[in-house]
């Protein structure tokens, strides 16, 4: 196949949208979106607490381009499995913490909601951690256990 056809507007347009069905794909934009309305909560409320939300957007909306148009694997040096399940841990631990001193501290009902869709970016958060677990991924092989066939 020539560099010309890879490339192409349906070929590349295929490639990315294949990442949009994968479980990863869902997660990583249930995150985005999850981050989005998160901030918006917080901002109507006047909180200090939105810069959680916006940076956890920008880093999953950059994962997920980098997964969707395959540019993880062009990239070699940087562990990706790692780099994720790290950038969820994180997420779905300050986000709780963010969550339980919001809900602690009261307030309007905007940064109440806020607080409750916080814990539940946690629980999503962390099955993202669960999920990505790169240990939790490594298969390993048992060694043979036949005699071998050579002379004894």
């Amino acid at each position: 196949m020539a560099d010309s056809e890879r490339f192409s507007a349906p070929g590349c347009w295929a490639a990315c949208t294949n990442f949009w069905r994968t479980r990863k794909g869902i997660l990583l934009f249930a995150e985005i979106v999850l981050c989005l309305v998160i901030l918006i909560c917080f901002s109507t409320s006047t909180s200090a607490y939105s810069s959680l939300s916006v940076i956890e957007m920008i880093f999953a909306a950059v994962l997920f381009i980098f997964y969707m148009c395959d540019l993880h694997t062009k990239i070699p040096f940087i562990n990706w499995p790692w780099t994720d399940f790290l950038r969820s841990l994180i997420a779905a631990i300050l986000y709780l913490i963010t969550s339980i001193v919001v809900l602690v501290e009261g307030g309007n009902s905007s940064k109440i909601v806020a607080g409750v869709l916080g814990l539940i970016a946690t629980f999503l958060f962390g099955y993202d951690a669960y999920f990505t677990f790169p240990l939790r991924q490594q298969r390993h092989t048992a060694a043979p256990t036949d005699p071998t066939d050579g002379p004894v």
